[in-house]
């Protein structure tokens, strides 16, 4: 008898297989947004990007959360530790000073050894001016209704001025 291969690991093809915890730490499985647009973004509460990002995602989940649209917030303490606080107090900072009513998660690494899988796949998807890495807080993803990666955005992208590729997505225009 010969030595059998073992079979290759899967490979993702869509946010949609991954499973990531919320801030309590209570597993989500990611499936449940099959058929909704996303913008998936790494957030921190002590950022000079963070009012402007928080109040435009919070106006942009409003605008459109009737419409197949969800926003999911991943709080990364990677980038001069701008996240201090746990999952839970990230959660309540968002959903308290912001009016956030989107899921916020667990912290997560989006760099590094530690990164969290549902970001190696998003890096992977797509490629930034940085290569996969991600540059900083507020880093953007859109993702289509089949879990796959259309767009990045970098830090510096403000929320509103995505709202066209958010529309297209949707199939608004």
């Amino acid at each position: 008898m010969g030595l059998s291969a073992s079979a290759p690991a899967p490979i993702e093809t869509s946010i949609h297989q991954f499973t990531v915890k919320d801030a309590r730490g209570k597993e989500v499985d990611l499936s449940i947004f099959k058929g909704k647009v996303l913008l998936v973004v790494n957030v921190a509460s002590k950022c000079g990007f963070t009012d402007v990002n928080y109040t435009q995602l919070t106006e942009l989940y409003n605008k459109y959360k009737d419409k197949d649209f969800e926003i999911l917030a991943f709080p990364c303490n990677q980038f001069l530790a701008q996240e201090p606080g746990t999952s839970e107090e990230v959660k309540e900072f968002a959903c308290t000073r912001y009016k956030a009513e989107y899921p916020v998660f667990q912290k997560v690494k989006v760099n590094g050894l530690n990164t969290a899988p549902v970001y190696q796949f998003l890096k992977a998807s797509k490629w930034s001016i940085c290569g996969t890495r991600i540059k900083w807080n507020f880093t953007k993803f859109l993702v289509d209704k089949d879990g796959k990666v259309i767009a990045r955005y970098g830090p510096m992208t403000k929320p509103l001025s995505m709202e066209s590729d958010i529309r297209k997505a949707l199939g608004e225009v």
